[in-house]
């Protein structure tokens, strides 16, 4: 995530000052960033924490080094620094993360190296500790524009027995770019960095407390004669939030809670590209996992089952709940049923090939018509491998499955069923040209040209095809309630007036989400819907 969390301080010498931030670098250190590791000055510190490594390393040249550093710095000049407005001791490297999944980098200064990120920060800084500021003065904040940047700003006191009030004001931020991001985060953010200034304060507060139990201030003062007010500000304002709670490794604790605030809130919120709206088999699709949830739910608070499901891989499709009844399946259990590696069936193509034209245009009519289609063998793999191969000519709600039963089943319940030899069922006729679609399945499949996948793309193609001219005719027929004579019209239109396609419609009718019909209904009683029919 391409932000920077920064604590802040209103020193009551300097006004608002920036004590430390962490950001995030994806390209290369700026020199003197990494510049390997100097013994002497300080120790190398390493560790790991969530997938990050944490190392302090020393900087060829540091803001707080001297007057030459001064120079080239964009923070304030050591003059201009007390004990309370510093952080990081002079000669001090600062904090590095390397975040090794991304190769990400999190650096820790007092102040960004880079001028114009300083004056973001400085701004920022500034508007939490003076003008953005909640009633209270403690809670968080948002403001921000698009040039200097949007902010989460929380401020919070600390105890000190030496302030003035007894308190010290200080506020943690968080500045990004991206405006909308950032409002998404805010929940995350509040969260996290509340824990962080709940644990400063509970450290200070016990310090607060065995100061004052030595040596209670309020009385001194109240004791003490009046003096001027700076004289009397100038004796104790410059104390470090380290002495305050009493936590020598406070700096480095920090930085690893800001790292993993950045990692984390970059880790959470995640985009997707979506290729217009979704399909009707998308939202079928989370439509039946949505009640697959529901009914596992209550079978969590059932002991007996009336029927077994199984789940069997779909491909590119997804996955469809095929129910098979115990008292109807062949199997000893329906749940040890699992399909061979290889499937016996590889395409739509190769099946054409093993049953030969005429008979797979038969096969084909009547999948897409909605016709039942039996499928008797002793080989329960061969029977899913060719359902498994049917399936992805019709749209995912129309597709009903009983992969293999020991005796028939009406064609309400399924069009795609399996039987065993010996199993009689009733005599169906096969006779019919076919529709529009089955005529441009057959041309895609003869197609020596066109490779198995670009057929699958053409096969999805066609039933998106197919489905809007289903939408239309939904809500001409079944919503607006218009005469046989203009459904004859719209059907010539949409070239589908043939018998067989408009069976095929209807069919296809029935595997229309429930979210798209809800949706029609609901443009339909609403009430500019009404007036703009009038």
């Amino acid at each position: 995530m391409n932000a920077i969390v920064a604590l802040c301080h209103f020193c009551e010498l300097h006004g608002p000052r920036t004590l430390f931030c962490t950001e995030v670098l994806h390209a290369p250190l700026p020199q003197g960033a990494g510049s390997g590791d100097s013994p002497g000055q300080g120790e190398q510190a390493e560790e790991e924490e969530g997938g990050i490594q944490m190392s302090s390393r020393i900087h060829s040249h540091s803001p707080a080094d001297g007057a030459s550093a001064e120079a080239s710095s964009p923070g304030p000049k050591k003059s201009d620094m007390c004990e309370g407005c510093r952080s990081l001791a002079v000669g001090h490297p600062g904090y590095i993360s390397h975040d090794k999944e991304t190769s990400i980098k999190y650096v820790s200064h007092q102040h960004p190296n880079h001028p114009q990120l300083f004056s973001i920060v400085r701004q920022a800084c500034v508007r939490s500790l003076s003008c953005e500021v909640c009633p209270g003065r403690e809670g968080p904040i948002f403001f921000g524009d698009e040039q200097h940047g949007f902010v989460f700003s929380h401020t919070f006191f600390i105890k000190d027995s030496l302030a003035r009030g007894f308190q010290r004001w200080y506020s943690i931020i968080a500045i990004m770019m991206d405006r909308i991001y950032l409002i998404n985060s805010w929940p995350f953010l509040l969260g996290k960095i509340r824990g962080i200034i709940d644990e400063l304060q509970g450290k200070a507060l016990k310090v607060f407390e065995a100061e004052q139990f030595g040596c209670p201030q309020r009385a001194q003062r109240m004791n003490t004669a009046f003096t001027p007010f700076l004289h009397q500000r100038n004796g104790n304002a410059a104390r470090s939030l380290t002495s305050l709670t009493s936590d020598d490794n406070l700096w480095a604790c920090l930085h690893t809670s800001f790292a993993w605030l950045l990692k984390a809130c970059g880790s959470r919120l995640t985009e997707k590209l979506l290729e217009g709206a979704p399909t009707e088999d998308t939202l079928v699709q989370m439509e039946k996992l949505a009640d697959l949830e529901e009914e596992s739910e209550s079978w969590d608070n059932t002991e007996a089952e009336e029927e077994k499901t199984l789940v069997f891989p779909e491909g590119a499709e997804g996955q469809e709940q095929i129910k098979c009844p115990t008292d109807l399946s062949s199997l000893s259990d329906c749940g040890s049923w699992q399909p061979r590696k290889l499937p016996v069936f590889k395409s739509l193509r190769h099946m054409r090939q093993v049953l030969g034209a005429p008979s797979f245009r038969m096969l084909a009519w009547h999948v897409l018509m909605g016709n039942q289609v039996i499928w008797k063998s002793r080989d329960i793999d061969l029977v899913q491998s060719a359902f498994e191969v049917l399936r992805t000519m019709l749209p995912v709600g129309c597709v009903r499955i009983i992969p293999y039963s020991n005796q028939y089943e009406e064609a309400y319940r399924c069009n795609f069923l399996g039987l065993s030899p010996q199993v009689q069922i009733p005599h169906h006729v096969l006779s019919s040209v076919g529709p529009t679609i089955l005529n441009k399945i057959e041309a895609a499949l003869t197609n020596q040209n066109l490779s198995v996948d670009v057929v699958d793309q053409c096969l999805v193609c066609l039933k998106e095809e197919w489905m809007n001219k289903v939408k239309v005719l939904f809500k001409f027929t079944k919503v607006d309630s218009r005469p046989k004579e203009d459904t004859q019209k719209l059907l010539s239109i949409l070239g589908a007036s043939e018998e067989d396609n408009v069976k095929l419609l209807k069919f296809w009718m029935t595997g229309l989400s429930k979210t798209y019909k809800s949706h029609l209904m609901s443009t339909v009683r609403s009430p500019t819907a009404s007036e703009s029919r009038n």
